[in-house]
């Protein structure tokens, strides 16, 4: 919307609260804000929508969950993260990516190939194992995941590795057997390693917009995640997403895909973020 030289009144108030809607910000998330945004101009006195714009920026980064630490590492023994998400989302690949990551920050990484349903999933997370220099452990077609990642984490206990990325099927979050046996996953890994997983990590896919919102719902009550990592971030200019996801769920968001090789993995940015919904706006 055009900041400069608008007044300040309910009809650019509530434009401003449409495309916040548009941009994926969820309907209590856009209300929250513009609200806000009436307070501060009623207590200061404003009378110019380009005068909130710093406003709405602070609004959004006090909205935000932003964990005030870095990812879950154990004091002892290896630290498991469980990745979780629909089909399609870009698991295998940020699995990958965050191996790499970690490997060159100088741990030891081991890959669990926990999805054994999709044809080719084991192949393609070996690949990039062998790519990364990475561990891999995997199981048979059609397997149980569970003991795959039992598997995983007996021969990250036995090499003394610092991580495991334990990999999962897609799953709708509406077929409930399969996100029973994501909770059946998640007690055998805790069974085998006090307090893991450290994290379970929901993949969300940036461009779905209010949908995701419903996933990281349901699969929050099934395996309770403790973080998003937003994939494909390059390709949506507002990932508004973010907004709900802090506001309705109280999930941060830790990672963001933004491109196809394998460095394009990057820790959640606020100020990047607050920078492109002031642009977008």
């Amino acid at each position: 919307m055009p900041w400069k030289g608008r007044k300040i009144d309910e009809e650019a108030l509530e434009e401003l609260e449409e495309i916040l809607i548009e941009s994926d910000f969820g309907v209590q998330a856009a209300l929250s804000l513009v609200e806000d945004l009436r307070e501060v101009a009623r207590r200061q006195g404003l009378t110019e929508m380009s005068q909130l714009r710093e406003a709405l920026g602070d609004a959004v980064r006090r909205a935000l969950v932003v964990p005030e630490d870095d990812l879950a590492l154990a004091s002892g023994g290896p630290t498991v993260y469980l990745m979780v998400g629909v089909n399609g989302v870009g698991k295998t690949t940020t699995i990958g990516k965050m191996a790499r990551g970690m490997i060159e920050s100088g741990r030891t990484v081991l890959v669990a190939a926990g999805d054994t349903y999709r044809a080719g999933a084991s192949e393609q997370l070996a690949r990039w194992a062998e790519r990364v220099g990475a561990d891999f452990v995997g199981g048979q077609d059609g397997g149980d995941p569970a003991a795959v990642a039992y598997d995983a984490l007996e021969a990250a206990v036995a090499r003394g590795t610092d991580i495991v990325l334990v990999d999962t099927a897609g799953r709708l979050h509406t077929h409930k057997g399969l996100m029973e046996e994501l909770v059946k996953v998640k007690r055998v890994i805790g069974k085998k390693v006090e307090g893991a997983p450290h994290e379970v990590l929901l993949v969300l896919d940036a461009t779905v917009g209010q949908n995701g919102i419903v996933q990281a719902r349901e699969f929050k009550a099934a395996v309770d995640v403790s973080g998003v990592v937003l994939a494909k971030m390059d390709s949506t200019a507002r990932g508004g997403v973010v907004m709900a996801l802090s506001e309705e769920l109280g999930l941060p968001v830790r990672l963001v895909g933004i491109g196809e090789s394998a460095d394009d993995l990057a820790p959640f940015d606020p100020d990047d973020f607050v920078a492109g919904v002031l642009d977008s706006a």
